[in-house]
């Protein structure tokens, strides 16, 4: 019966949300949760997040992080957070960050990484729908024969926004020092350049006026520890995309770094950059506004 249940779902968000958003939308608001900054112990506060998050009128929710970096890379940690994003009221989509798979290693300090991102892909991006009870489409990554095992790359629009997530994780997008073992990177180097030239190509011809990126690292701050910067290469092309891009390109990503994290968007130009604290942010967005996004200012933000 949950089968069919799921499936009616899906069917009903197919036949929905094509007439629900055939015409731009003038304003419409979405919001964004840390997931990754919820310990075990504050899963109460997570829940909290989901609820408020849940009461307010979005068009969808994006969960950056599925878990606390320290909590264990385990099945049952992850299905824990699975069951509770599921019963999230608005579409909600899945960001993945570091401590979701790139930081996860085994008792005797053991990269598990390559493993624990292809469960993650398992478990959480299962098929071309959001997760919650509003299910929205969304074009994924794996959808091209050269990329499919980037399930967790993915795209949709509202009015004449786009948004996407893109996996960036935060150390250092995962670059190894060690000779021959950067396989996993080599390949996600390739799809993410290829993801957002696609996502920018779409744009254009659609003339969508502001791209939405969701990512865990912010590839457009330098690392000077870094013996190699594994972000130069996405830098170089993000910025490049954005610059040629016509409309405001938005970076949502979850580095606050150690400074006082900043309650506005960062803009260079048409490009912009915002990391979210907790408990989670409001983000507006006005078609009819010279910046067509900003951060919507609370008693948390």
């Amino acid at each position: 019966m949950k089968s069919v249940g799921r499936l009616l779902t899906v069917l009903a968000a197919v036949i929905l949300w094509p007439a629900a958003h055939a015409e731009p939308l003038e304003a419409f608001s979405f919001g964004v949760i840390p997931g990754d900054r919820y310990s075990h112990a504050q899963r109460g506060m997570l829940h909290q997040a989901l609820q408020e998050a849940d009461a307010a009128n979005l068009a969808f929710v994006v969960l950056q992080g599925i878990k606390h970096a320290p909590a264990p890379c385990t099945d049952e940690t992850y299905g824990a957070r699975l069951r509770m994003l599921e019963q999230s009221k608005h579409g909600l989509i899945v960001s993945v960050s570091a401590g979701d798979w790139a930081r996860c290693t085994d008792a005797r300090g053991r990269s598990l990484a390559p493993s624990r991102l292809a469960r993650v892909r398992e478990l959480f991006f299962f098929d071309e729908f959001s997760l919650g009870s509003t299910r929205l489409p969304l074009v994924r990554q794996s959808t091209e024969a050269k990329f499919l095992g980037f399930v967790e790359n993915a795209r949709w629009e509202i009015g004449d926004t786009m948004f996407a997530t893109i996996n960036l994780p935060a150390n250092n997008n995962h670059f190894v020092m060690a000779a021959g073992r950067n396989g996993e990177f080599e390949d996600r180097l390739v799809a993410n350049k290829e993801w957002l030239r696609r996502v920018f190509t779409y744009a254009k011809l659609k003339k969508i006026r502001l791209v939405v990126l969701f990512s865990d690292a912010n590839p457009l701050s330098q690392s000077a520890n870094a013996r190699r910067d594994g972000f130069s290469e996405t830098r170089q092309h993000l910025r490049r995309l954005a610059t040629q891009f016509p409309g405001h390109t938005l970076l949502v990503h979850g580095e606050a770094g150690t400074a006082r994290q900043k309650t506005q968007i960062n803009w260079q130009g048409k490009l912009g950059e915002i990391a979210v604290r907790q408990p989670w942010a409001r983000f507006d967005v006005s078609a009819s506004a010279p910046v067509p996004v900003r951060l919507h200012r609370s008693r948390d933000q």
